[in-house]
């Protein structure tokens, strides 16, 4: 099936194989979430001074509890149910049988892996914080864990390259579908970084906790982390980015405003979010001012993309508003849908957005990281970018895709505790992250427990924000076990649908008949790829040269809890 308008609005089912490859990802994403939640706010109110652990609990290991759960459980399971579910819509309705296959040992695989990771980490072997920063170490078994969890996605991307693939082959000069051009251009930018992280933990990190290598190259090790860490970010964005070009257009009653525009926009996060990992690393040393500039140079680079989505979706909301009928400079505004969950969730994470693309752009300046690095204005910064506006989106995508699984419906009741979710995790974000943007500034570390430095009168002035922080967990911890309630309410209690179907919201061009048929170059994905190949060859070999060719920063693992 195309995008077109003739099934805009046409009702949709599921097949039974399909549904259950959704749900069995929702499902265990889910479960990582509430993991996660519960690490979050012992962490967050120990560090804040609220709590005192048990000994048997150290706040380390909370820490990588949660960053793991949250930041790449939680999220990759969930990105890959959702994008499973547009390409069965988009794809003739169906996932082939050997996509479909791919998936479920993907799946299996990922599942074993992470519960392979829990399990060192709750036996306290791994409390190495979710970027794994060697020379911290970690038991081997955390490490093979997360392989199998890379491994299990990239065969979860060949899924979705077959589904693509068969798609093509019968449907030869045709445009390919929006939602399934995005879905690929984001497992590309997937399976590009993650060779990142599987070199370092295949080649470095197992070799090394498994006494094979009595020192690890530090430099080495976080420069390929960080090559895959920061378009694990954009690998996080782009599903969100796909339901606010596909999806928010259709539930506002709106259309589609370019469908040439995001395929663009795609594109260039692939070749701008990849070589840019030095911009986290600015502050260490080994690595040349040039090399680092560069990739800063690049980092900015990503703005434009950001940009030019920015544009499109409040170019969609004004059309839509103005189609019905609104008038003056801001009456599209009265337009908008706002008792719906499924879009006022949406846009509170784009409206959080603006905030956290303005911290971007200070975390990686050369001169204002300085101000800010290693300061809990990264955390902040963090939250904003993930836990708001990747995580509402994500929240709203289950609102409604949750009950077309399970053959339910969103109901008033749903609907509505679904805007009170939102505010809640709007106020204990604002609380939480505002508040750790403040302190960071004022000179307080992320990264360690908390400590009163002698109760020296710098940290005396980070106490009314401490208080701030512990609160502002605490509502988020509600938030998400009100999300939690309600998705298990949408499986399993909320009323069953009379019809067969159900619309599953794909946006279209106003007058399609008319549009301009996309650049063919947009989907010669070689051209797109070799690019990428390059701008990291030439970003990153001169300086991995040098720390492969420099043992002075080899170190002996610690283990410091």
């Amino acid at each position: 099936m195309q995008d077109n308008p003739a099934i805009q609005d046409t009702l949709f089912r599921f097949s039974r194989k399909d549904a259950n490859l959704i749900l069995a990802h929702f499902g265990f994403s889910f479960f990582a979430l509430f993991l996660g939640a519960i690490a979050g706010l012992l962490q967050g109110l120990q560090r804040n001074g609220y709590i005192d652990l048990p000994g048997a609990i150290g706040y380390y290991q909370l820490l990588t509890v949660h960053g793991v759960m949250m930041a790449l459980i939680f999220t990759t399971f969930f990105i890959m149910g959702f994008l499973y579910s547009g390409l069965a819509r988009t794809l003739d309705g169906d996932l082939t049988s050997g996509a479909r296959s791919f998936a479920w040992i993907g799946y299996y695989m990922m599942v074993v892996g992470t519960l392979m990771a829990a399990y060192e980490i709750i036996t306290n072997d791994a409390s190495v914080l979710y970027t794994f920063y060697a020379p911290l170490q970690a038991d081997p078994l955390f490490y093979i864990g997360l392989a199998l969890v890379v491994v299990g996605s990239w065969l979860g991307s060949i899924a979705v390259f077959l589904a693509y693939g068969k798609w093509r082959k019968k449907h030869k000069g045709e445009t390919t579908p929006l939602f399934a051009y995005m879905a690929v251009a984001t497992m590309i930018l997937w399976d590009v970084c993650s060779v990142g992280v599987a070199v370092e933990v295949v080649f470095q990190l197992i070799p090394w906790s498994l006494g094979w290598e009595p020192k690890i190259n530090v430099a080495l090790s976080r420069t390929l982390f960080w090559y895959f860490g920061h378009p694990l970010v954009y690998f996080w964005l782009l599903p969100a980015y796909i339901f606010w070009y596909i999806s928010i257009p259709h539930i506002i009653k709106g259309h589609l405003f370019s469908d040439s525009l995001p395929r663009l926009t795609f594109v260039l996060f692939i070749l701008y979010s990849v070589p840019v990992g030095f911009h986290h690393q600015l502050m260490e040393p080994g690595i040349a001012s040039f090399w680092k500039f560069l990739q800063v140079v690049l980092t900015m680079a990503v703005v434009i993309p950001s940009l030019l989505t920015a544009f499109s979706m409040v170019a969609t909301f004004e059309l839509a508003g103005r189609e019905q009928g609104a008038k003056g400079l801001f009456g599209w505004l009265k337009k908008l849908p706002w008792g719906d969950a499924r879009f006022f969730t949406t846009f509170m994470g784009m409206l959080i957005f603006i905030p956290a693309g303005a911290g971007g752009i200070v975390n990686a300046s050369y001169q204002l990281d300085q101000v800010v690095h290693n300061t809990l204005w990264i955390t902040g910064h963090f939250h904003l970018t993930i836990a708001s506006t990747v995580a509402l989106t994500f929240f709203a995508i289950a609102y409604w895709l949750l009950p077309a699984l399970t053959g339910r419906t969103l109901n008033r009741f749903a609907n509505r505790l679904g805007i009170v979710q939102t505010w809640v995790w709007v106020i204990g974000m604002m609380l939480m992250s505002v508040s750790m943007h403040i302190v960071g500034l004022l000179g307080e570390p992320r990264r360690i427990a908390y400590s009163t430095y002698q109760d020296h009168p710098v940290v005396e002035s980070w106490e009314p924000y401490r208080v701030l922080m512990g609160i502002g967990s605490m509502f988020l911890f509600v938030g998400v076990l009100l999300f939690l309630f309600i998705a298990l309410y949408l499986w399993l209690f909320a009323p069953r649908r009379e019809e067969e179907g159900f619309v599953y919201p794909i946006a279209v061009l106003k007058q399609p008949e008319q549009a301009v048929k996309p650049p063919a170059i947009l989907e010669r994905w070689s051209v797109w790829v070799a690019i990428t190949v390059v701008l990291v060859l030439i970003a990153y070999t001169a300086p991995v040269i040098q720390m492969v060719k420099h043992d002075e920063h080899e170190s002996a693992p610690y283990r410091s809890w």
